[in-house]
């Protein structure tokens, strides 16, 4: 048996890896390959057309249901999770997962379920780390895992946080993948393979799938696959269950988002900021009406009443500022960002 199910992901940075990777393929690759790149919902989906243009494997928008065939690259469309069951592929409008639809971790865990040793991860260029958890389910099931050399990554967050998480089979510079692949593909899988997984992992990573195939999540009884934290869903401010994978912690709400702990953080800190906001709104809202009132009380001859409002505006505003002043200091945080913090600092420009 051969290794014949390629699943890669990226996000900012990766559209240009994504497009050197695919250019250096034979045309008829004895395999299939599947592709999430983190895009916004409303944006056309080009990349099919792009990776077209280079002529090597026929890319296309994957359709819900369709038969997996080798020699093809199913490309998740915008606003749709791309998946696989059993021989074919499900494109899906399931909850969003580490703050995106697709996501790579979806994919990345149900090609591991479904075909565990056939299957190669590779994560590319992006912030944050989602295909970290994916690519842990892949190793863990006997699957390999490539990861592009942060060092060359236009963002280095995911490919950093994917050798965090897991030990890499090849770190290699994007131009170096197409012939690692092209090898792996016709080299048959060597023996022995790895130990059973636990029934407890396969029952976690069969209700996980089952929650982004639209199933009822309340059926799948996400709450007991883990301990349940003190945090809420950013998405629709449900109880977050914490989910542990090897050194990685995760979370998963009962009605089917999920997150990463950077990406939980960094939706947290941006919370943080729109609340914030929405506070200095509303108060300056208010002063807005206290002046009002105040202009009208004075019209009315009521001038002690009137000096009662505008104090009370003045404080507001005093308030307001103070507000103000926290929401221009907020961070959005994220662990990537954080960690650069306990490296030496740079020098370059002499400081």
């Amino acid at each position: 048996m051969n290794r014949n199910i390629i699943v890669l992901g990226a996000s900012a940075g990766g559209f240009d890896a994504i497009r050197s990777i695919i250019a250096g393929l034979p045309r008829h690759l004895e395999a299939a390959v599947f592709v999430v790149w983190h895009m916004a919902p409303d944006v056309r989906g080009i990349l099919p057309d792009v990776l077209n243009t280079l002529q090597t494997l026929p890319a296309g928008h994957a359709i819900d249901h369709e038969p997996i065939r080798n020699g093809r690259i199913y490309v998740a469309p915008p606003d749709r999770h791309l998946l696989i069951e059993n021989d074919h592929i499900r494109v899906t409008q399931g909850p969003k997962e580490n703050r995106f639809r697709p996501a790579i971790d979806p994919l990345f865990r149900s090609a591991a379920f479904t075909f565990g040793t056939r299957v190669i991860g590779i994560v590319l260029s992006g912030g944050l780390d989602d295909g970290s958890a994916g690519l842990w389910t892949i190793k863990q099931r006997g699957g390999l895992a490539i990861v592009q050399d942060p060092e060359e990554a236009d963002v280095p967050a995911m490919p950093q946080n994917a050798l965090a998480t897991i030990e890499a089979d090849y770190i290699l510079r994007t131009a170096d993948i197409p012939a690692v692949l092209i090898r792996l593909v016709k080299e048959e899988m060597p023996k022995p393979l790895p130990g059973p997984v636990s029934a407890e992992e396969v029952e976690k990573t069969a209700r996980e799938i089952n929650i982004q195939l639209e199933s009822d999540t309340l059926q799948q009884h996400v709450m007991g696959l883990g301990q349940l934290s003190p945090y809420t869903c950013p998405e629709c401010h449900g109880v977050l269950t914490t989910l542990r994978e090897g050194n990685l912690v995760r979370f998963r709400c009962h009605t089917g988002h999920a997150f990463s702990a950077d990406s939980l953080l960094a939706s947290l800190t941006e919370n943080i900021e729109s609340n914030l906001w929405n506070a200095i709104r509303s108060m300056q809202e208010s002063i807005l009406l206290l002046n009002h009132l105040g202009d009208h009380l004075a019209e009315a001859n009521q001038p002690k009443l009137a000096a009662v409002y505008f104090k009370k505006a003045r404080e507001a505003e005093s308030r307001s500022r103070q507000l103000q002043q926290i929401a221009y200091n907020n961070e959005s945080l994220m662990t990537a960002e954080l960690n650069k913090q306990t490296k030496t600092p740079d020098n370059r420009f002499g400081n």
